[in-house]
């Protein structure tokens, strides 16, 4: 048996690392509205990696048959939801109707001396991403109009110019792997604004972490006449609705995690806090 002195440091590390986990860092992205009610603590970056290691905790310290359909369920939740909930919490809508790539090979060619993806790989996923990003809304969101989301990659008439990009590395992303990328409005545009704001989430498949974040100032442009529009009517009632979705999304996301964190809870005190509690070390009982 583990010596008491180590078991109570393990333990103090263990709530240590799970107050971490409910951290409330500054949200750059949160609401424009301000409300009477406090602001729902955002989880930390890093709460997907933080709640598997918790689970491996639990199962370190032995669960009994009772309790181990709690932790399955868990995971089967995190393995089939990862996307939701490392981007829907901050409103990106991930849906394959909406996704601008989607498990994306990375290949090999795309990696640098050093055996990572080129930092200029990046600014092309999310150039892709957002061409793709457009393109849904004629496919899906906004049929009606067509041909004119359809043009806005051309130079036949209204076109998106980017304007400027901002990339933030997370960590070197390597082959082999997938990436997969999502686009949101960092803010609602008004009938006035010639231009908008998008952010980018760029994300690795195989690590299920995000490898960087962009933001990126699109400028409508009227090839026609040669000078930058307004936005049109179609596009801003089209982004009204994606505004919605998403403030809808992050909503829903929230009360997931914060569900998935309560049930969490509940399975640590039928596992390694509690006063008997034993770290399984994987050998048989002598």
């Amino acid at each position: 048996m583990r010596a008491p002195s180590r078991r109570k440091a393990l333990l103090h590390d263990v709530r240590a690392q799970r107050r971490r986990t409910l951290s409330t860092p500054a949200n750059p992205h949160g609401p424009t509205q301000t409300s009477a009610n406090p602001p729902t603590p955002s989880p930390s970056s890093r709460w997907l990696s933080d709640t598997k290691a918790r689970i491996g905790r639990c199962i370190m310290f032995g669960v009994d048959s009772k309790h181990m359909g709690g932790g399955v369920g868990m995971c089967k939740i995190l393995a089939k939801e990862w996307r939701e909930l490392i981007a829907g919490r901050d409103g990106y809508l991930v849906a394959d109707n909406r996704a601008g790539l989607l498990k994306q090979n990375v290949v090999w060619g795309e990696q640098d001396s050093m055996g990572h993806v080129n930092n200029v790989t990046y600014i092309r996923y999310a150039e892709s991403a957002r061409v793709e990003w457009a393109r849904k809304y004629a496919l899906h969101m906004d049929p009606g109009h067509k041909k004119q989301w359809s043009e806005l990659w051309t130079s036949r008439g209204d076109g998106f110019i980017l304007r400027s990009i901002k990339t933030d590395f997370k960590f070197p992303m390597t082959w082999p792997d997938k990436v997969s990328v999502f686009h949101k409005l960092s803010s609602l545009p008004s009938p006035t604004d010639s231009h908008f704001n998008l952010d980018v989430l760029i994300v690795s498949e195989r690590r299920q972490r995000v490898a960087a974040r962009c933001e990126e100032d699109i400028v409508i442009y009227d090839y026609k006449k040669g000078k930058k529009v307004p936005l049109r009517p179609f596009m801003i009632e089209a982004f009204k609705k994606t505004w919605e979705e998403q403030e809808k999304e992050k909503s829903r996301v929230m009360e997931r995690i914060s569900n998935i964190d309560g049930a969490l809870k509940g399975w640590e005190k039928q596992t390694w806090d509690r006063s008997d509690a034993v770290e399984d070390m994987g050998g048989n009982a002598q």
